[in-house]
């Protein structure tokens, strides 16, 4: 059995992943609009009306911004947890009562043959998840939108085949840029994102051969850029001698379009 897996786009422009098996297919998050992200699908030869669900990790814009259109186009189901759909109910329109599904940290959720584990992130909102997906004897991860990174968290990344991680800011850029005081502090701060170094300082944390293929994601469009999110982790992974092509994947998702499919 072989799990489908590509960031459809990824970037505080806008964020949502396919995954997928002959039997299941499955968003996380859906921060484009509901023609982008059937655009972007079409691309990749997924037909959005055989999406069988649109989990959400928060309620901010660039994560929900295409979910409510295409839960009614395609009667999708939304699974959220009960913080973030108290947090976003508001922003995405009417949506059958058959279709707002809650999921829980740590409790898996079962959608055919495919089963995700929800665990919580420190983020600024309200009931942030990132997900783990299990298909048989693989794991993939979705971890983005993390102010710091906790021990628990370096567990759930532990043992991924394919992960999708943040490396949303450079620092030197960030605090040197055009963004006001409160929104740099925002970013720096426990509950905002994570920058290039600490996402190579994660890479280096959790790898083992088992880490088949890395995106690296939600990068910032003012205070980033993909060569230098991609060389700043290189950089730190091979100075332990963790070698780049070699040792592991590394591809950075794109902003607007969708990245590349694998099949593992």
């Amino acid at each position: 059995m072989r799990l489908s897996f590509c960031p459809l786009a990824s970037g505080s422009s806008g964020n949502s992943v396919f995954l997928g098996t002959k039997e299941t297919k499955i968003l996380i998050d859906a921060g484009l609009s509901g023609k982008k992200i059937s655009e972007n699908l079409s691309k990749k030869g997924i037909d959005c009306k055989d999406v069988d669900a649109i989990f959400i990790t928060h309620e901010h814009n660039d994560h929900i911004k295409g979910a409510g259109i295409l839960s009614r186009r395609y009667n999708i189901p939304i699974y959220a947890t009960p913080g973030t759909w108290d947090g976003m109910k508001n922003e995405l329109g009417d949506i059958s009562p058959q279709n707002i599904k809650y999921v829980y940290a740590e409790e898996n959720c079962v959608i055919n043959d495919i089963c995700l584990k929800p665990f919580l992130i420190p983020h600024d909102a309200n009931e942030p998840v990132a997900y783990n997906i299990f298909l048989v004897n693989l794991k993939a991860t979705v971890a983005t939108d993390m102010g710091h990174i906790t021990k628990p968290i370096l567990e759930k990344l532990k043992d991924s085949n394919i992960l999708l991680l943040e490396a949303n800011h450079d620092t030197k850029m960030l605090k040197e840029g055009p963004y006001p005081f409160y929104l740099k502090e925002r970013i720096l701060g426990k509950f905002g994102h994570i920058s290039n170094v600490v996402a190579g300082k994660v890479l280096r944390e959790i790898f083992n051969e088992k880490l088949a293929h890395v995106y690296l994601g939600h990068l910032s469009e003012q205070n980033n850029s993909p060569k230098l999110a991609f060389d700043t982790v290189k950089y730190i992974l091979e100075d332990e001698g963790i070698i780049v092509g070699r040792d592991i994947n590394i591809e950075m998702a794109n902003r607007y379009d969708a990245s590349t499919k694998i099949e593992v």
